[in-house]
């Protein structure tokens, strides 16, 4: 849950911080946030 809640804060800061990024930025932070919460998991034990 832990992995989670940091993931959603990402995507909540990308989406607030960055209203006009284009499609593909967006798809860009999708998969980097997402490298990030898998490399969490190794770390955080839920």
């Amino acid at each position: 849950m832990k992995v989670f809640i940091i993931w959603l804060i990402g995507v909540i800061l990308w989406n607030f911080g960055y209203p006009s990024a284009s499609p593909i930025e967006d798809v860009v932070v999708a998969v980097i946030l997402s490298f990030i919460s898998i490399y969490l998991k190794k770390f955080i034990k839920n």
